[in-house]
């Protein structure tokens, strides 16, 4: 079903009545919970069908974070929350600088646990935002699930003025409007269950998005060996723990073992899988990952060669 073909012109397709739900406020409690899921059991799909432009997304972002550059996630409401989470759990999870990954909300701080009124309509301040903070080596990620909202295209306008990467992520194939962006990636998430309410199977898109290309552009930088978080901070006594568990697993040393070499390695995780895995000393476990900017197996095979 078009937007176009429901009279809506160019409308974006979260806006319209989902004829799957318009009995919702006469159901039974389990059975308006059965409805809701069975509208979210769509979103991975639809998910998957973007994945090829999520792809070509991460490899935006991985050369700008290999040339020293950023990514900028941009956007209002819902949107900006998720982009502010995604950015948030990075740096504990991979070890990366907290300034690899920029959140701009439309609204600013205040609008992290509450509505900030028209801070969305306002797209000089969406450019504002990225002219002082991005550069062309960066990338800017725009959210917008009706793939219009002005905050989020004035940041995307200014980023290509600048040169840099763009990327929106939208639910709406329809968008007519707004600059071009390098990457657009629409996941199709159709008629909301409550008509409008984009925090719901489009915010859920936004967020699995997310999740998948910022974890892909970790796995492509070096911050796993196997599935496993090599890059980790071990801030608490959980985290320590993990540390250890993720060595044995991924070098089958003795917890004795895996404890001493995380000690000669000043609780280095990285060098300490290298110099277990590699049998070197804990200086040319370092000096590998240095000359492999942190790849775990491109270590292991300098160290053979």
């Amino acid at each position: 079903m078009s937007a176009s073909s429901n009279g809506s012109g160019t409308q974006s397709p979260t806006e319209l009545s989902n004829p799957r739900t318009t009995d919702i406020d006469q159901l039974g409690t389990l059975e308006l919970l059965h409805r809701l899921n069975a509208e979210d059991a769509s979103v991975p799909t639809a998910v998957e069908r973007a994945l090829p432009e999520v792809a070509r997304a991460v490899e935006l972002a991985v050369h700008s974070l290999g040339s020293g550059g950023r990514v900028h996630y941009v956007g209002a409401g819902t949107s900006g929350r998720i982009a502010a989470l995604d950015a948030a759990e990075l740096p504990p999870t991979y070890n990366v600088p907290p300034e690899w990954f920029v959140v701009h909300l439309a609204g600013g701080q205040p609008a992290a646990s509450g509505a900030v009124e028209n801070a969305e309509d306002d797209d000089s301040a969406g450019a504002a935002a990225v002219r002082e903070a991005a550069e062309s080596t960066d990338l800017v990620l725009g959210l917008a699930a009706s793939g219009r909202t002005p905050y989020v295209l004035g940041a995307l306008r200014a980023a290509r003025e600048l040169g840099a990467g763009t990327v929106l992520v939208s639910a709406n194939p329809y968008r007519a409007e707004g600059p071009p962006v390098d990457v657009e990636v629409v996941v199709e998430t159709g008629p909301e269950p409550i008509t409008g309410s984009t925090r719901m199977k489009a915010g859920t898109a936004q967020k699995l998005v997310l999740n998948s290309f910022s974890t892909a552009v970790m796995v492509r930088l070096g911050r796993t060996y196997s599935n496993l978080m090599v890059d980790m901070v071990a801030t608490n006594t959980k985290l320590r723990e993990r540390t250890v568990r993720i060595l044995r697993e991924a070098t089958g040393a003795s917890e004795s073992e895996c404890l001493a070499a995380l000690r000669t390695t000043r609780g280095q995780l990285k060098t300490a899988l290298v110099h277990l895995l590699g049998g070197v000393d804990a200086a040319r476990a370092a000096e590998a990952l240095a000359r492999t900017h942190g790849h775990v197996r491109d270590a292991l095979r300098v160290l053979e060669s």
